[in-house]
């Protein structure tokens, strides 16, 4: 079982009856699931991903007003119970991090944490400045109960409530970046013989095509090192994930490399134009992302220069 599997076996099996014995007056108001940061909360955990930071158990989120009244007691109920488990059960982790410590928190904690704010984004600076990654964590794992809704409100909000204009902010950002690191720079930087440079050139370009492919599926790219197995999952363009590990890894020479860049670049407007983002301009990313910039309705959103990413990437 992966990290989301075991924190649902162990709900379902000893946390539901747990709660319901011991917090039945708050039960009800009570969040359960796994979320945040580590690789379990992807679901892509495996052996190595237990030699450092990995929670065992499930996660409770709780209002204020429940953490006054009850929280320490749910705390030690549940450091009691993930103890005993993992102690019966080894294979599971061998890292008293994790959940084991955090197991219960209050709701607007959670979202401070990953987000540096409570809740929902409240403007479109917000938006715009928080790392796409922080949002991933935010959003990611599975929510086994919410009778309340009051956590999943919040998630739900960040999840599906990106505003089209910062959607179309972050894809021109992309989108520029693309072309001047990858369609631009790189093949210069391999013919100045600055070979180091050119490394980095491509792999700015593998970054950013990889976050728009993200931002084209409405979601969040996560953290790089977990990028291009959330592509896999992706329902649309999952396919760059292999062509983008390819031009990075591959001992091709700078020619063929240049070929791929244009490749993908290619695949990513043919979407741009599938979406009705914008029309068919060449096959030169550039145009793409000014012209999505000037989609833009809010003004000083659309006035911010081309290649201001908020600080969010």
């Amino acid at each position: 079982m992966n990290g989301i599997e075991r924190a649902r076996f162990w709900y379902d099996i000893y946390g539901r009856d747990m709660l319901a014995g011991e917090f039945g007056h708050a039960v009800g108001r009570i969040a359960v699931g796994i979320a945040g940061s580590g690789s379990e909360c992807f679901g892509f955990d495996d052996e190595i991903s237990t030699d450092h930071d990995y929670g065992t158990g499930f996660s409770l989120w709780i209002t204020a007003e429940d953490d006054r009244e009850s929280g320490l007691e749910l705390r030690r109920k549940c450091q009691q119970l993930f103890r005993k488990l993992k102690s019966e059960l080894p294979e599971t982790g061998h890292s008293d991090g994790g959940r084991i410590s955090d197991g219960v928190m209050q709701i607007g904690e959670f979202y401070r944490r990953h987000l540096g704010i409570a809740g929902v984004p409240e403007n479109w600076q917000q938006w715009l400045m928080i790392p796409e990654y922080a949002f991933a964590e935010a959003v990611n794992g599975e929510v086994f109960r919410d009778d309340a809704g009051i956590f999943s409100a919040i998630r739900n909000g960040i999840k599906y409530g990106m505003p089209e204009d910062i959607r179309l902010k972050k894809l021109s950002y992309h989108a520029i970046m693309m072309a001047q690191s990858g369609q631009y720079n790189y093949s210069r930087c391999l013919k100045h013989g600055e070979y180091g440079a050119a490394g980095l050139a491509l792999a700015e370009f593998v970054r950013h095509a990889g976050a728009l492919v993200f931002i084209l599926n409405h979601t969040f790219a996560p953290y790089y090192k977990w990028m291009f197995r959330a592509m896999k999952q992706l329902p649309v363009l999952p396919e760059l994930s292999v062509m983008l590990a390819e031009l990075l890894c591959s001992s091709s020479d700078g020619e063929k490399k240049c070929e791929a860049v244009d490749r993908i670049a290619s695949v990513c407007i043919n979407e741009l134009v599938r979406q009705d983002l914008t029309r068919f301009h060449g096959d030169y990313l550039e145009p793409y992302a000014r012209e999505l910039l000037e989609c833009i309705s809010n003004r000083e959103l659309r006035q911010l220069h081309i290649m201001d990413s908020g600080g969010s990437f």
